[in-house]
């Protein structure tokens, strides 16, 4: 039952709105900002090499199926 008694008192600070205070506990707008450039810079390589391959991938699907 020590676990129930850990869940209520974690309702109660969720039901009242404060936190406890942790220094690492979110992530800043840096983080976040260089997580979208590798996002980005991910999908501009990959439409890149979809570029340079496309033609070529469909040439061996059309080959494939002899069409």
């Amino acid at each position: 039952m020590e676990w129930f008694g850990r869940v209520i008192q974690r309702v109660a600070v969720v039901a009242s709105g404060r936190w406890p205070s942790e220094p690492e506990a979110g992530m800043t707008t840096a983080e976040l900002l260089g997580n979208a450039a590798l996002g980005i810079a991910a999908l501009v390589a990959i439409w890149a090499v979809m570029q340079t391959l496309g033609l070529e991938v469909v040439d061996w699907i059309r080959g494939q199926l002899r069409v």
